[in-house]
């Protein structure tokens, strides 16, 4: 889930993004742990676009945090973005079922 910022909340540069887990625990990519992850942050992108059975793929609309960092610091340009993160496992891919937070909409001024 986000912590920050909040779904129809309007930004300015640079945004600053925390993010929250529950029920799970955050481990850096390559530690293979029961019930653990680290997240991916997908910036104007649907989930349904990416194949959810192999490593997600590095790019400007998908951000790995394999360290397993909970906060990021983004420059987005103005405008209206979704965000939505999603956990992978220790090798980058995504849980089964999916564990995803809500899309939010942000406002970038």
């Amino acid at each position: 889930y986000f912590i920050t910022p909040t779904d129809g909340q309007t930004v300015e540069n640079p945004v600053t993004v925390r993010f929250g887990l529950a029920g799970m625990g955050v481990a850096p990519a390559g530690v293979d742990r029961e019930h653990t992850g680290h997240h991916h942050l997908l910036i104007d992108t649907d989930v349904a676009s990416l194949d959810l059975g192999k490593p997600l793929p590095a790019s400007d609309k998908v951000k790995h945090f394999g360290g397993g960092q909970t906060e990021t610091v983004l420059e987005l340009p103005p405008g209206e973005h979704t965000l939505q993160l999603l956990l992978g496992n220790h090798i980058h891919v995504p849980h089964v079922p999916p564990v995803l937070s809500e899309k939010i909409t942000i406002t970038v001024k």
